[in-house]
């Protein structure tokens, strides 16, 4: 009975012990912008100088007053879908790289998308419900945020 217990707590240990996957190109969330300055409407990269660590993931911001304030409450300013394109996410239960330049802040949070190649997600993502296309990528993620 012993060795059953034992073996439930390290397999529970296993599966509550993953991270997110948070989308970590150039080695920080957002591509290395500023995760703040998007809610004062700017796409700002940030600076080695003013850096921190959240979850797991490293952040850059532009001043370190934007570094004050992430550091208050830095579940406020982490990208949804851990920095994934939004509309990926939503669409086809994908993780895709974004373009750090197009975001959207909704309900006081960060979205993130994807804008290359004559594709700007943000904008098909503007053209749907917005309440509708948040509610099947905040179900979508919960089924992928832990696959690589």
């Amino acid at each position: 009975m012993k060795q059953i217990t034992f073996l439930f707590l390290i397999l529970s240990t296993a599966v509550f012990s993953q991270t997110i996957d948070y989308n970590t190109k150039k080695g920080f969330a957002a591509n290395g912008y500023d995760v703040v300055a998007y809610f004062a409407n700017k796409a700002e990269e940030g600076d080695k100088t003013f850096q921190t660590t959240f979850d797991g993931v490293a952040y850059k911001f532009s001043s370190k007053a934007h570094l004050n304030l992430f550091l208050k409450q830095p579940e406020q300013y982490v990208p949804q879908y851990g920095g994934y394109c939004a509309y990926a996410v939503a669409l086809k239960s994908d993780k895709v790289s974004i373009n750090p330049k197009s975001y959207l802040i909704k309900n006081n949070k960060l979205y993130l998308f994807y804008n290359a190649w004559g594709t700007n997600t943000l904008k098909l993502w503007l053209e749907e419900n917005q309440n509708k296309i948040i509610e099947t990528a905040d179900k979508n993620w919960e089924t992928i945020k832990l696959k690589k």
